[in-house]
């Protein structure tokens, strides 16, 4: 992959440090042009370290939290108090312990019986309170995580919600989990102002080697779609295996040469 945004760190802290700044700066650039930050967050375990992170009195309390409109890029087609929540997830990870208003707070209402309905009445509430010109609605920015069949929010490989280029969120049935989920289309990722991917641990160091090397025209994995507006933020064992030379052709920081 060409001209893509490589930021690799020492460890999933420095990493997450690392992103609680780029946070600040898009919020101060979208207040600054919209009067509003507005982002969609992702599940998984390491978007859970950063918000624990953002919630420390002294990462908190600098943040613009009153003009901040939290939203989700997908959401398990569970009850909002459920461990699968990605909701109930973020509100004890971070959402509880900051002074953000409750109206600011966007969740999917998955606990509606028809999966459709839910998406539905999502994307009526980001076309309500997402800015948006004469190409689309935006936000400002998406967290994602990668999954290692190269999944990303919910768009699985072989799923019809790839094909969904009018809808902004749509229900999807995950075979493998035998279960709906809800989830922002490609259209939404693409017209977002920022996209960061998250990827940290060694069980991720093969499918981010396969994404990031394979030359094929024609996609090979849901992340492919949005690969190169992305900015990918690894940990060093997530980076283990991207060759050298690949590296040295890409906008990489790194906090210190990784092994390969």
């Amino acid at each position: 992959m060409n001209n893509a945004n490589i930021n690799i760190y020492n460890t999933v802290t420095t990493l997450n440090e690392a992103i609680v700044t780029r946070w600040a700066t898009i919020a101060a650039d979208a207040i600054a042009n919209h009067n509003g930050f507005h982002v969609a967050l992702a599940g998984g375990s390491t978007p859970k370290l950063l918000y624990q992170l953002l919630a420390t009195k002294e990462i908190a309390e600098t943040l613009p939290w009153q003009q901040t409109h939290i939203y989700f890029g997908d959401e398990r087609c569970v009850a909002p108090d459920h461990n699968d929540s990605n909701f109930n997830m973020a509100r004890q990870s971070f959402l509880n312990h900051v002074k953000i208003p409750a109206a600011n707070i966007h969740r999917v209402h998955t606990e509606l019986s028809d999966p459709q309905q839910a998406a539905s009445d999502y994307q009526a509430d980001l076309q309500q309170h997402l800015p948006h010109d004469a190409s689309g609605y935006h936000f400002d920015l998406v967290l994602l995580g990668l999954g290692p069949d190269g999944h990303i929010a919910s768009l699985f490989p072989e799923t019809a919600i790839l094909q969904e280029r009018e809808k902004l969120v749509d229900a999807v049935f995950v075979e493998k989990f035998s279960s709906w989920r809800i989830s922002i289309t490609y259209p939404m990722l693409e017209h977002a102002q920022n996209v960061l991917l998250l990827v940290a641990g060694s069980n991720k160091a093969e499918i981010v080697n396969d994404v990031l090397t394979h030359t094929q025209t024609t996609p090979k994995y849901p992340v492919d779609k949005i690969s190169h507006h992305c900015e990918w933020h690894l940990d060093n064992t997530a980076a283990a295996l991207i060759p050298y030379e690949l590296l040295s052709k890409t906008r990489t920081n790194h906090d210190q040469d990784i092994g390969c």
